[in-house]
C-alpha cells in the first residue's frame, strides 16, 4: 500500500475572537481526529485557511501538529502560496519542523504556462529530501493539473501522490488508468461526497473536510471499502453526504468557502471540539440561525444525543 492512504483531513484551525490561533482547541482538533482514527493528518490546506496565516503562524502550526501526532500517523504539510521561492520557503520549514510530507499546488496569481508548472513542482522537489503530494485544486488557483503531468511527475520521482480536489472524477479515473502499475503513488480525492465510488474505482485514500466533523464515519466507511463490504460503504457515505448539509447554510449571506469551513467549525463548536466558529478576515463567521440550521443537521445525523 502507498505510503499515504486511508483517511487523512484536512484539518480545521480554530481561532479565537481576536483572530489568532486557539492553541488548545487546535489540540483538541487534533486529538479529536486520531481518537476517530484517521490514518493521516493534512495542515495547512485550504480548510486550515492556509493563506490567511503568515509564516511565523504556519510554520507553528506544522510544529504543533507534529508534536500532538507523536508519530502515531503522518503529517502532511501545505506549502501553499503564489510563486515557486515562497513555496521552497514554507517546504523547507515544514521539513526543519518534522513534517513527513510537503503538499503543493500550481503556482497562482501569477499566469504560468504547462511548462513553467511542470518546473515548479521540480524546483520545490529538489529543493527537500521529503515527499511532495501535488495537490489539484483549479477552483482556488485557477489552473488544473493535467492527466498527462501527473503521471510524468510520479513517474520521475518528482511527486509521491495526488490530492484531487478538481471535482473531475472522470479525469481521475484516467489517473488511477495511468498509475495503476504504481502503488506506491498515492492517489487521493478531496471529495467528501463520492467516496465510495473513488475507492471502488480504486483510489487509496480520502482527504475530506467533512472529517473534521465526523472523522469515524469516514474511517468506517473506508473499512467497509477495504473489506469489499460495499453495501455498508454506501450507506456510510449516504449519512455522510447528508450530513455535508452543512457547508450549505451560510450561502448566499458568506461566500461558499466561509460557509463550507465555517460549516465544518460551527460544528465542531455545537460538539464541543473548538471555542469558536470564528473565520480569518474578511470572511464572514456563521450567525446563530444558520448554526441552529447546522445542528439539526449533525443531530439527525447522530452526532448528537
Amino acid at each position: 500500500m502507498s505510503a499515504f492512504h486511508g483517511v487523512i483531513p484536512p484539518v480545521v484551525v480554530p481561532l479565537t475572537t481576536d483572530f489568532q490561533v486557539d492553541w488548545p482547541s487546535y489540540t483538541r482538533v487534533l486529538e479529536h481526529l486520531l481518537a476517530g482514527g484517521v490514518h493521516g493528518l493534512f495542515v495547512l490546506g485550504s480548510t486550515s485557511e492556509v493563506v490567511f496565516h503568515d509564516e511565523a503562524t504556519r510554520r507553528r502550526i506544522v510544529a504543533h501538529s507534529v508534536q500532538v501526532a507523536n508519530g502515531r500517523v503522518p503529517v502532511l504539510a501545505g506549502v501553499i502560496d503564489p510563486a515557486t521561492d515562497r513555496v521552497i520557503g514554507h517546504a523547507k520549514a515544514a521539513q526543519a519542523e518534522g513534517a513527513n510530507a510537503l503538499v503543493v499546488t500550481a503556482p497562482f496569481y501569477t499566469r504560468t504556462s504547462p511548462a513553467e508548472i511542470e518546473e515548479h513542482f521540480r524546483y520545490v522537489r529538489d529543493a527537500v529530501d521529503i515527499p511532495v503530494v501535488a495537490y489539484d485544486i483549479p477552483v482556488c488557483v485557477h489552473t488544473k493539473l493535467e492527466r498527462k503531468l501527473i503521471s510524468t511527475l510520479a513517474r520521475d520521482g518528482v511527486i509521491a501522490g495526488l490530492k484531487d480536489s478538481s471535482g473531475d472524477d472522470g479525469n481521475f479515473r484516467y489517473v488511477l488508468h495511468d498509475l495503476a502499475d504504481r502503488p506506491d503513488i498515492s492517489l487521493m480525492t478531496g471529495s467528501e461526497i463520492v467516496v465510495d465510488s473513488v475507492l471502488a474505482m480504486g483510489a487509496h485514500g480520502v482527504v475530506p473536510g467533512l472529517g473534521n466533523v465526523d472523522p469515524a464515519g469516514y474511517v468506517r466507511l473506508w473499512d467497509a471499502a477495504q473489506r469489499g463490504d460495499w453495501a455498508a460503504a454506501k450507506r456510510e457515505q449516504e449519512r455522510l453526504c447528508r450530513l455535508f448539509e452543512i457547508v450549505w447554510q451560510g450561502v448566499p449571506r458568506t461566500s461558499a468557502g466561509a460557509s463550507g469551513v465555517g460549516g465544518f467549525k460551527t460544528a465542531m463548536r455545537r460538539l464541543g471540539v473548538i471555542a469558536t466558529n470564528v473565520m480569518a478576515r474578511p470572511q464572514r463567521s456563521l450567525n446563530d440561525e444558520e448554526a441552529a440550521r447546522i445542528e439539526a443537521i449533525i443531530r439527525a445525523a447522530g452526532l448528537l444525543g
